[in-house]
Protein backbone atom coordinates (compact mmCIF):
# COMPACT_ATOMS: atom_id res chain seq x y z
CA UNK A 1 0.00 0.00 0.00
CA UNK A 2 2.73 2.79 1.07
CA UNK A 3 5.27 1.60 -1.18
CA UNK A 4 3.47 3.50 -4.23
CA UNK A 5 2.54 6.91 -4.43
CA UNK A 6 -1.21 8.01 -4.64
CA UNK A 7 -2.57 11.57 -5.57
CA UNK A 8 -5.92 13.45 -5.88
CA UNK A 9 -6.71 17.07 -6.45
CA UNK A 10 -9.93 18.61 -6.81
CA UNK A 11 -10.99 22.41 -7.65
CA UNK A 12 -13.44 24.76 -5.67
CA UNK A 13 -15.14 27.99 -6.29
CA UNK A 14 -14.14 30.31 -3.76
CA UNK A 15 -17.83 30.14 -1.96
CA UNK A 16 -18.24 29.19 1.78
CA UNK A 17 -19.74 26.00 0.84
CA UNK A 18 -16.27 24.80 -0.61
CA UNK A 19 -14.72 24.33 3.24
CA UNK A 20 -17.59 21.70 3.73
CA UNK A 21 -17.12 19.55 0.35
CA UNK A 22 -13.09 20.08 0.71
CA UNK A 23 -13.82 18.34 4.04
CA UNK A 24 -16.23 15.56 3.22
CA UNK A 25 -14.01 15.06 -0.47
CA UNK A 26 -10.72 14.82 2.48
CA UNK A 27 -12.38 12.22 4.42
CA UNK A 28 -13.97 10.59 1.82
CA UNK A 29 -10.50 10.34 -0.12
CA UNK A 30 -9.04 9.07 2.99
CA UNK A 31 -11.51 6.11 3.79
CA UNK A 32 -10.90 4.84 0.12
CA UNK A 33 -6.84 4.75 0.83
CA UNK A 34 -7.34 3.22 4.00
CA UNK A 35 -5.79 5.47 5.99
CA UNK A 36 -8.65 7.49 8.08
CA UNK A 37 -6.70 7.40 10.94
CA UNK A 38 -6.14 10.92 10.83
CA UNK A 39 -9.59 12.03 8.99
CA UNK A 40 -10.28 14.18 12.09
CA UNK A 41 -7.08 16.01 12.35
CA UNK A 42 -6.74 15.91 8.60
CA UNK A 43 -10.79 17.40 7.87
CA UNK A 44 -10.14 20.40 10.70
CA UNK A 45 -6.79 21.70 8.92
CA UNK A 46 -7.86 21.07 5.81
CA UNK A 47 -10.84 23.38 6.56
CA UNK A 48 -8.12 25.99 7.91
CA UNK A 49 -6.13 26.10 4.73
CA UNK A 50 -9.38 26.49 2.18
CA UNK A 51 -10.95 28.84 4.63
CA UNK A 52 -8.04 31.01 4.69
CA UNK A 53 -7.69 30.45 1.01
CA UNK A 54 -11.71 32.04 0.82
CA UNK A 55 -10.73 35.01 2.94
CA UNK A 56 -7.08 35.52 1.10
CA UNK A 57 -7.74 35.07 -2.41
CA UNK A 58 -10.53 35.55 -4.91
CA UNK A 59 -10.08 32.84 -7.53
CA UNK A 60 -10.32 29.19 -8.01
CA UNK A 61 -8.81 26.95 -4.69
CA UNK A 62 -7.18 23.42 -5.33
CA UNK A 63 -7.04 20.88 -2.79
CA UNK A 64 -4.08 18.20 -3.70
CA UNK A 65 -3.93 15.31 -1.17
CA UNK A 66 -1.23 13.08 -1.97
CA UNK A 67 -0.01 9.80 0.22
CA UNK A 68 3.48 8.17 -0.18
CA UNK A 69 5.00 5.83 2.33
CA UNK A 70 3.15 6.59 5.28
CA UNK A 71 2.82 9.91 4.63
CA UNK A 72 -0.54 12.24 3.69
CA UNK A 73 0.34 15.69 2.26
CA UNK A 74 -2.67 18.16 1.77
CA UNK A 75 -1.97 21.60 -0.22
CA UNK A 76 -4.32 24.36 -1.09
CA UNK A 77 -3.35 26.27 -3.65
CA UNK A 78 -4.99 29.56 -4.50
CA UNK A 79 -4.24 33.10 -6.26
CA UNK A 80 -2.84 35.56 -3.57
CA UNK A 81 0.87 35.12 -3.61
CA UNK A 82 1.07 36.43 0.47
CA UNK A 83 2.79 34.17 2.62
CA UNK A 84 1.00 33.29 5.39
CA UNK A 85 2.75 33.82 8.43
CA UNK A 86 1.38 32.29 12.17
CA UNK A 87 -0.99 34.60 13.67
CA UNK A 88 -0.77 35.01 17.57
CA UNK A 89 -4.16 35.76 18.09
CA UNK A 90 -6.27 37.53 21.39
CA UNK A 91 -8.15 35.67 23.68
CA UNK A 92 -10.92 37.28 22.06
CA UNK A 93 -10.57 37.34 18.60
CA UNK A 94 -12.54 34.53 17.33
CA UNK A 95 -10.33 34.03 14.01
CA UNK A 96 -6.35 33.95 13.58
CA UNK A 97 -6.17 30.52 14.68
CA UNK A 98 -5.53 28.56 11.99
CA UNK A 99 -2.11 28.30 10.74
CA UNK A 100 -1.22 27.95 15.05
CA UNK A 101 -3.67 24.45 14.45
CA UNK A 102 -1.66 23.56 11.60
CA UNK A 103 1.72 24.05 13.45
CA UNK A 104 0.45 21.80 16.27
CA UNK A 105 -1.11 19.30 14.92
CA UNK A 106 1.10 18.58 11.78
CA UNK A 107 4.34 17.29 11.72
CA UNK A 108 5.05 19.66 9.13
CA UNK A 109 4.05 22.34 7.22
CA UNK A 110 5.35 25.72 4.70
CA UNK A 111 4.03 27.59 1.87
CA UNK A 112 5.35 28.33 -1.39
CA UNK A 113 4.90 30.77 -4.20
CA UNK A 114 3.80 30.01 -7.72
CA UNK A 115 3.41 31.70 -11.05
CA UNK A 116 -0.31 32.43 -10.14
CA UNK A 117 -0.08 32.83 -6.29
CA UNK A 118 0.63 30.24 -3.26
CA UNK A 119 0.59 26.60 -2.12
CA UNK A 120 0.20 26.07 1.68
CA UNK A 121 0.82 22.47 2.45
CA UNK A 122 0.89 20.31 5.82
CA UNK A 123 2.05 16.36 6.51
CA UNK A 124 0.57 14.13 8.91
CA UNK A 125 2.02 10.04 9.42
CA UNK A 126 -1.00 7.92 8.76
CA UNK A 127 -1.37 4.34 8.84
CA UNK A 128 -3.21 1.71 6.60
CA UNK A 129 -5.90 -0.29 8.49
CA UNK A 130 -4.68 -4.47 8.15
CA UNK A 131 -5.76 -6.29 5.53
CA UNK A 132 -9.01 -8.46 6.25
Amino acid sequence: MFGSSREISWRFSPRPCSVGKARHLARSQLSEWGVDSQSGITELLVSELVTNALCHAHGTIRLTLSLQDGLLRCEVEDSDSALPSVYQAGEDEDRGRGLHLIDLLSCCWGSIRTATGKVVWFELPVHAHPEI
